[in-house]
């Protein structure tokens, strides 16, 4: 039996090999906060980044703005995931700069339904890492958002994607 993979099947895979054979270079995010109100929506975005960042990853969840800043104050993640929900209780526009009123200066990734250019525009503006459609986060796609969110922190060096 022979599989086909189409053009876009190959580079997905070529990216994940990739991007999996060089999980070594995430190895300095061991803490992550998730701050989503939804249970199953935040334990599939923990389940995403113990995938890629393997099962000892300490990931710490909060349903809400005053949640996350307690969890914050204790201390502080390597990384810190929003999901975003612009008419409900937790949007990420406002969620942060709270966080970053509260000290912490560390990537943010954003992840929401309603995930359009003007609106993840903003959100980067104010300082996210990078603002993914929820219906497009998987292990590679995560990867890319924090790959991304190392660069800035490299003192200017990029890190390759090779």
């Amino acid at each position: 039996m022979t599989i086909e993979l189409g053009k876009r099947g190959v580079r997905y895979l070529a990216k994940r090999h990739r991007l999996t054979s060089s999980r070594g270079r995430f190895g300095k995010f061991r803490d992550v906060l998730v701050i989503e109100d939804n249970i199953i929506a935040a334990n599939r975005l923990a389940a995403t980044m113990r995938v890629l960042l393997g099962y000892d990853l300490e990931v710490r969840l909060a349903r809400t703005l005053n949640d996350s800043l307690v969890l914050l104050a204790e201390k502080a993640p390597d990384v810190v995931i929003v999901g975003d929900k612009p008419t409900l209780s937790i949007d990420a526009l406002q969620v942060i700069p709270q966080l970053k009123e509260s000290g912490y200066g560390g990537p943010i990734v954003v992840v929401g339904g309603q995930m359009t250019p003007p609106r993840k525009a903003k959100l980067l503006t104010l300082g996210a890492s990078d603002a993914l459609h929820k219906d497009d986060v998987d292990s590679v796609r995560l990867a890319e958002a924090l790959w991304q969110s190392c660069e800035p922190l490299a003192n200017g060096a990029a890190i390759e994607a090779n």
